[in-house]
């Protein structure tokens, strides 16, 4: 028996293969053994190849949505839970939500992108949102983030293009183990995903996009994907339906995006504005938000070159959650309010929606077995990670 053998298997998921191979060289074991092993378990699916070992928590729910660009799929996977609080109620698992869902471009060829979970539950209170209302129950580690992948590379057996931190939980509350993820993730011996092909979307937390804008100014992050939700035309709105803009406001998050907009070479920022009828979706609101939006319609000077606007508005018609107090928008509303929008001379995006008959459209994942089972109050009084 060698002592490759004779260890204890690590579990490479929290891991790139240059930090695997260095934990298995203090247990005695070659570089060219880790890094057979980290191939199989990130290339082939195979989830135990000495001295590789992983557990990718199961999949216990399964929801399929045919759409015209494909199969939408939402899985559910269980993790295990050891606050004793809660055992005497039987109640001894958290489950998150991912979401594959596909995608046809302009070049007619056919992508997936899978919408990760970050957290379980969250904190940040959004009233049009499903997974603000179970509160926050615990935050993901990176190996449980990257595990979502593997299920979907491996399990679901879908090969995934894209990747969005857009499921359950506020990325930018977990951010330390947001960036081990995107690490891991985007190893070029591993999951392979191009940093370009990622996004961390975010509800505003500015003390996190202070650090995302220190993070994409080291090598090999620039090119990191960034979405602000937006969803309200002015801060009286913005309050309402988003408890955190009373810590920081429109004006501060305009301030920190055009930083993030320079220091990421005049790469675009994605603007997500959630459309609710009898809201934010008249036309003084659609005038309101172009103006927010104006700083990221000009050009910028990115490495002494010109380069085009640095901001795309993406409307997503509001997806009504369990007992919403708004209906859906009709088609005739979103249309309208777009219109608006490009009367003042913004680049809009209309999401087509995806999931919405199984609870997988953005703003919808939330497991209801769990929800409101645990609260943790908004984190707004602390820096993130503290």
């Amino acid at each position: 028996m060698t002592i490759a053998d004779d260890i204890n298997p690590i579990s490479p998921l929290a891991m790139t293969r240059e930090q695997f191979v260095a934990a298995c060289a203090q247990l005695g074991v070659g570089s060219g053994r880790a890094k057979t092993g980290y191939a199989k378990v990130y290339r082939q699916g195979i989830a135990h190849a000495q001295p590789a070992k992983i557990t990718v928590p199961p999949i216990v729910k399964r929801l399929e949505e045919q759409t015209p660009e494909g199969l939408t799929i939402k899985f559910v996977q269980r993790l295990p839970n050891d606050n004793h609080q809660l055992a005497h109620k039987g109640i001894d698992f958290d489950d998150i939500e991912s979401v594959i869902i596909p995608m046809i471009g302009r070049s007619t060829r056919k992508t997936h992108t899978l919408c990760v979970s970050s957290q379980v539950g969250c904190a940040m209170g959004c009233g049009f949102c499903e997974t603000a209302q179970m509160g926050l129950i615990r935050s993901l580690t990176a190996e449980e983030i990257v595990a979502q992948w593997w299920a979907a590379k491996h399990i679901e057996g879908i090969h995934i293009d894209n990747i969005v931190f857009m499921g359950m939980g506020e990325p930018l509350d977990n951010l330390d183990e947001v960036f081990r993820a995107i690490e891991c993730l985007t190893d070029r011996a591993g999951a392979a995903i191009p940093m370009s092909a990622i996004t961390i979307s975010t509800v505003g937390r500015v003390d996190g996009l202070r650090r995302i804008k220190q993070q994409v100014q080291t090598h090999g992050w620039r090119k990191l994907g960034l979405a602000l939700s937006l969803n309200a035309p002015n801060d009286q709105v913005r309050d309402e339906l988003m408890p955190l803009n009373k810590k920081w406001n429109m004006q501060g998050l305009q301030d920190i995006l055009v930083e993030l907009r320079e220091v990421r070479g005049g790469r675009k920022i994605m603007i997500e504005y959630v459309l609710i009828p009898g809201v934010n979706n008249a036309s003084e609101h659609a005038a309101q938000v172009a103006e927010w939006m104006k700083p990221f319609m000009k050009g910028t000077i990115a490495a002494g070159k010109k380069r085009g606007h640095g901001g795309l508005l993406n409307i997503i018609p509001y997806n009504p959650i369990r007992n919403s107090p708004w209906p859906a928008p009709t088609e005739a509303q979103v249309e309208e309010f777009v219109g608006w929008l490009m009367n003042h001379g913004i680049f809009v995006n209309r999401r087509r929606t995806k999931g919405r008959s199984t609870m997988a459209a953005c703003g919808q994942l939330g497991t209801e077995e769990i929800r409101k089972r645990n609260f943790v109050p908004l984190t707004t009084n602390q820096e993130c990670n503290d």
